[in-house]
């Protein structure tokens, strides 16, 4: 038996006026998404446990088969796994954005408002650039310690450092004054003060006086969240008894991945944007298959144009990935005689809060040789209020049910 996993990120929404009272989901041309709604096994689960900030890194977990309440340790020491950072016991990963911040004439941080949680998506050789520069002048080597990632997203190490403090991911207020945001509790007073810092360096950087000139956003303060210690998971070999590969543009994806044992497959043109390489990961997955058991595909795209709140751009986005991702893989899975596709949102992202939500998400199982018909019309948030369907509270025993049938 061959095993898919698509997810799409941030799909899900809620209704929009300009919609016709129809979500981003339901108002898109997704014949492929809906073909496996009407053909598989619908349903919903939860991916996010109560208590738990609605976010990828949770919801991910939860679907890949890890109990949340269990392992869950962080966001950043996710992204460090994948990057190869290595974490001593003591050390605490954090997510550092560059973002733009947009002062008023005193320049006070906490009458800045989030402007842009990106700096307008800065490419990543841009970004590595600034990195590097704050690094120079930041870093101290021994305790904290900067490193690049892709385009707005990077990480900071605090060696034997505080990780209890308060800190909201900067996607979570965009366009709002970010006084009352700073991180706050012990150990806070350290990420404000490399904060402050950052301005001048940031904006000093030829890449920000390039940006600038061009009427780009510029990458004008660094942003810390998602903190924690080192993440530790048991093989999902050893869980499942099935050999997984995984495919994503970012590395808190890519991350849990290696964390749980599977091979990371990178894409050419794969950028967690809506340009992202939707075609090439399909392909990708099915020359996978060859080797692997199980591919878990993850697109990023639905929820970055979640997070913009643009409507249009989302709608594009899913149908982006229901025609390349969806319809690539159904086309290729058609020759295997022993195949089961997952299809599923991590988490919503709905255009009106820009931002994730934690409520139930729909999934469907479409298994090779066979129909099942739970009566779904199509693929979209309606089937979370299907009668008689299955629903997991857990969201972690899905995969079970998945690849084992209970």
């Amino acid at each position: 038996m061959k095993y898919i996993i698509l997810v799409g990120d941030g799909m899900a929404d809620r209704p929009l006026k300009s919609l016709g009272y129809k979500t981003c989901l339901q108002k898109a041309h997704t014949p492929n998404m809906d073909r496996l709604a009407q053909e598989g096994e619908a349903g919903k689960v939860r991916t996010i446990p109560p208590g738990f900030e609605p976010g990828s890194d949770v919801a991910n977990l939860s679907i890949l088969g890890y109990d949340p309440v269990k392992y869950y340790s962080g966001r950043a020491p996710i992204e460090a796994a994948y990057r190869g950072i290595a974490l001593n016991p003591g050390d605490v990963a954090f997510r550092c954005n560059l973002v733009t911040l947009k002062f008023s004439a005193s320049g006070d941080m906490d009458s800045a408002v989030m402007q842009d949680y990106s700096a307008g998506h800065i490419t990543t050789a841009e970004a590595a650039a600034l990195i590097r520069d704050i690094n120079r002048k930041l870093g101290t080597g021994e305790i904290i310690v900067f490193h690049p990632g892709m385009s707005y997203r990077h990480l900071m190490i605090w060696r034997n450092g505080k990780h209890g403090m308060h800190c909201t991911p900067p996607h979570d207020i965009t366009g709002k004054k970010v006084g009352k945001y700073l991180p706050g509790g012990e150990g806070a007073e350290v990420l404000r003060s490399l904060m402050d810092r950052s301005r001048d360096i940031l904006l000093s950087n030829r890449v920000n006086k390039e940006r600038i000139r061009r009427g780009l956003n510029p990458a004008n303060s660094l942003w810390f969240w998602g903190q924690g210690r080192k993440l530790s998971l048991p093989g999902f070999r050893e869980k499942f008894n099935v050999r997984g590969a995984l495919i994503s543009a970012v590395d808190l994806t890519k991350g849990l991945g290696m964390c749980a044992g599977f091979r990371i497959l990178n894409v050419r043109g794969a950028t967690g944007y809506i340009d992202t390489n939707y075609a090439g990961k399909a392909k990708a997955a099915l020359r996978a298959l060859k080797t692997y058991d199980l591919v878990y595909v993850h697109v990023e795209a639905p929820d970055e144009a979640g997070h913009n709140g643009d409507a249009e751009a989302k709608i594009q986005a899913i149908e982006d990935f229901d025609s390349k991702v969806v319809g690539t893989v159904l086309d290729g899975a058609a020759g295997l005689k022993d195949c089961s596709i997952l299809l599923l949102p991590d988490h919503f992202t709905p255009i009106r809060v820009k931002t994730h939500t934690d409520e139930p998400v729909p999934f469907v199982i479409f298994r090779s040789g066979g129909r099942h018909g739970s009566g779904a019309a199509g693929f979209s948030e309606n089937i979370c209020r299907m009668k008689n369907i299955p629903y997991f509270e857990e969201g972690y025993k899905l995969m079970n049910y998945f690849i084992k049938g209970r």
